[in-house]
C-alpha cells in the first residue's frame, strides 16, 4: 500500500530522532545533546531562557531544525524536538544559524535561513509552537520570492508584542545590475507580525548598502522599540556598523552610523556585532573591526547625541586572536564572551563589568576544546548571566558567570 506524504514525513522525522538518540551520535559529556556526525558537525546554535526559566537551544541537523530543552540550566537535556517535519535545507553556521524567541502569548518561535539552489540564495523561514513540542508548518516571512539572497536572519520581540525579523536581502542589488547602475553591498529588510508569528505583513526596506555576510544583532530598546545593528558599507567602502530603531509601522526612525573605525576593505569579514540594552537604557555593543591596521574585537557604549551616535568607552576585548564576541546585560552588570585559538586549543573567555561598562574585571577562561566549535553566546535569565558554547567534542555546555 502506498505511504501518504504525511506518513512519510512522520517516518522521516522519527528516523532523524532515532539517529539523534543513538549511542553512535551521542555527545562526549553526559547530559549533553547529541552532535551528529562530528566530521561534518553543524554546530551553529542559538540558546535562550524562557520566561519560566527553562533553557531552550536550537540548531540544524541535516535537513531539519532541532529544538533542545533543559530544565536545569543546561546540565541535562531532554529528547530533541524536530521543528520542520518536512525536510528542507537549513543554514547552521555561526553567522547564519537558527534563532529562537518567545512571543508574549507564550508561543515559541524558531527562525532560520533555507538555502536555495543558486549560490548565496535563500529564504527566511519561521515556525511557531504553542507547547514547545509541536510546531506549525514553517512559513516564509517575505513576499519577494526570487531565488536571490534573503539570508542572515535576526529576530526580536518588541515591547508591544510585535515579532520583527530582519535579514540581508539582494533584491536591490539585482535591480541595480539589471539597470547597469552601481550599488554597494546588499540591503536590510524587515517583516513584522502582529499575531504572535502566525503571519507577517509585507516586508519593508530598512537600509541600503549593508555588508553581505555578517550576522545582524537585535535588541529591545528601553521603551520596547526593536533595535537592529549590522555591518554597513559606508561610502566608498568603509565597513563599519549602523544602528536603527523600528517604528510601529515597521519603518526605521533613522539609520545611524554606530562605529567609526573606518575599516576600508572590499570584502565581507563574516563577523557580525552583538547588542544589548541595560535597565538604564544604555546600549552596549561588541564588534570586530580593523583600526590602525590591526583587527580587534571592540566593546563600547552607543550613546545618542544631537549629531547621531557617539561611542563611549571603546576598548579592545581579548588578545590579537579574539573573535566572535557576544554580550548580555542585567541591571548594571555587563558580560562579554568571546573565543580565541592559540594554535592548539580554542578557548572561550569572559569578562564582566559591575558598573555599566565603566570598568571590567580581568578576563577569565571559561572552557576550551581541541576540536571544531561554534561561536559562544552570552545569555541572561533574571539577575544571572551565562556563557553558552557548543563544540564538536563536548556538545552544548552552559556556564554560569559569577558576580
Amino acid at each position: 500500500m502506498p505511504i501518504s506524504s504525511t506518513a512519510r514525513r512522520l517516518l522521516q522525522a522519527a528516523a532523524i530522532l532515532s539517529a539523534l538518540a543513538s549511542p553512535a551520535f551521542a555527545a562526549d559529556m553526559p547530559g549533553m545533546p547529541p552532535m551528529g556526525n562530528k566530521s561534518h558537525a553543524e554546530l551553529g546554535s542559538s540558546a535562550a531562557f524562557a520566561p519560566d526559566g527553562r533553557l531552550f537551544a536550537v540548531s540544524g541537523q541535516g535537513e531539519h531544525v532541532v529544538l533542545y530543552r533543559s530544565d536545569d540550566e543546561g546540565r541535562n537535556w531532554v529528547s530533541p524536538v524536530i521543528v520542520n517535519a518536512r525536510p528542507e535545507p537549513v543554514s547552521a553556521d555561526g553567522e547564519n544559524r537558527p534563532k529562537l524567541a518567545f512571543a508574549h502569548d507564550g508561543g515559541l518561535l524558531v527562525s532560520w535561513t533555507r538555502p536555495l539552489s543558486k549560490p548565496y540564495s535563500g529564504e527566511i523561514r519561521l515556525a511557531r509552537s504553542d507547547d514547545g513540542l509541536h510546531f506549525s508548518a514553517p512559513l516564509t516571512v517575505h513576499r519577494e520570492r526570487s531565488e536571490i539572497t534573503h539570508r542572515f536572519d535576526a529576530m526580536v520581540v518588541a515591547g508591544d508584542g510585535r515579532i520583527v525579523l530582519a535579514w540581508i536581502d539582494k533584491r536591490d542589488l539585482e535591480a541595480a545590475k539589471a539597470s547597469k547602475t552601481s550599488y554597494r553591498g546588499a540591503a536590510i529588510y524587515t517583516a513584522t507580525s502582529s499575531d504572535g508569528g502566525r503571519s507577517f505583513q509585507p516586508e519593508q526596506k530598512l537600509a541600503d548598502h549593508s555588508c553581505e555576510c555578517c550576522r545582524i544583532a537585535s535588541a529591545v530598546d528601553a521603551d520596547g522599540a526593536p533595535l537592529f545593528m549590522w555591518r554597513h558599507v559606508f561610502a566608498p567602502n568603509e565597513r563599519d556598523h549602523a544602528l536603527a530603531r523600528i517604528k510601529p509601522d515597521g519603518t526605521p526612525e533613522a539609520v545611524l552610523r554606530a562605529t567609526f573605525d573606518h575599516w576600508r576593505i572590499d570584502a565581507c569579514p563574516h563577523h557580525g556585532p552583538s547588542l544589548a540594552v541595560d535597565g538604564a537604557g544604555v546600549r552596549h555593543a561588541v564588534w570586530f573591526d580593523q583600526r590602525d591596521g590591526e583587527g580587534h574585537v571592540f566593546y563600547g557604549r552607543l550613546m545618542p547625541g544631537k549629531d547621531g551616535i557617539t561611542v563611549v568607552g571603546q576598548r579592545t576585548v581579548g588578545g590579537p586572536r579574539a573573535e566572535h564576541a557576544d554580550l548580555a546585560v542585567t541591571g548594571r552588570r555587563v558580560a562579554l564572551v568571546w573565543k580565541e585559538f592559540d594554535g592548539e586549543r580554542t578557548r572561550i573567555y569572559a569578562e564582566q563589568s559591575q558598573d555599566g561598562g565603566q570598568t571590567f574585571s580581568p578576563a577569565v577562561e571559561v572552557a576550551s576544546t581541541t576540536g571544531p566549535s561554534d561561536q559562544p553566546r552570552a545569555l541572561r535569565h533574571g539577575d544571572a548571566l551565562y556563557a553558552f558554547w557548543r563544540s564538536g567534542q563536548e556538545g552544548m555546555r552552559v556556564f554560569r558567570l559569577r558576580d
